[in-house]
């Protein structure tokens, strides 16, 4: 991993952002922090973000929203079957610059405000949106058999093009794994040139069926 590293910095901007999805596994929780400290050497860690892939909210927590009726429990996730460990319900975005002062568009990733009395009352609000934050839940499309997701490592399309619309300005993404494509969609759907490598032909051939 530390020589891809090396290969990005290279290429990439020096106000340019370099967005590594990584999960665990529950015998091993430190394989995504110990991908980042052997990146560390060469980047600036300057967010972390967490892909929530599912949620469960009692009623009584989410406080008083007319517009909540009961419990919250959304999302899709792979059931683990043991007793020492939890399902695995997220994952990690880790954002790497050059620097750690790369200019973001936050509110292009935003959501509205729940109270409508903060829009005008900070001065960063002259909208009805506001900063997301670093826990961004999106779920796994709806699929019918495997075969739609014919890699172990997938994540959905809207998931890269939130870290597009957040970097801003993008004028190439490139994705040195490149997987079944969901980065190459996202880049088409947003208009911005994408240069992909994969190793494995199949997940290559998906990747282009894709675009």
């Amino acid at each position: 991993m530390e020589e891809v590293g090396v290969a990005i910095k290279q290429a990439l901007s020096d106000d340019g952002s370099f967005f590594l999805n990584i999960g665990n596994k529950p015998k091993d929780p430190w394989i995504a922090w110990d991908v980042a400290l052997v990146l560390k050497k060469h980047f600036t860690l300057q967010n972390v973000i967490h892909w929530i892939k599912s949620i469960a909210i009692n009623k009584a927590d989410v406080g008083n929203y007319p517009n909540i009726g009961g419990d919250i429990a959304v999302g899709h996730f792979k059931p683990i079957v043991s007793d020492r460990f939890l399902n695995d319900c997220q994952e990690y975005i880790f954002h790497f610059t050059k620097t750690g002062d790369a200019h973001l568009d936050k509110l292009a990733v935003g959501i509205p405000y729940q109270d409508k009395t903060n829009v005008g009352r900070w001065k960063a609000a002259k909208e009805d949106k506001r900063d997301r934050g670093n826990t961004w839940f999106i779920p796994y499309e709806t699929i019918q058999s495997k075969s739609e997701r014919p890699h172990p490592a997938t994540f959905p399309v809207k998931l890269p093009e939130m870290c597009i619309k957040l970097h801003g300005d993008a004028e190439m993404i490139v994705d040195p794994f490149t997987g079944i494509g969901s980065t190459a969609v996202a880049a088409m759907r947003l208009g911005v040139p994408f240069v992909g490598f994969e190793i494995d032909k199949e997940y290559l051939d998906t990747a282009t069926a894709r675009l």
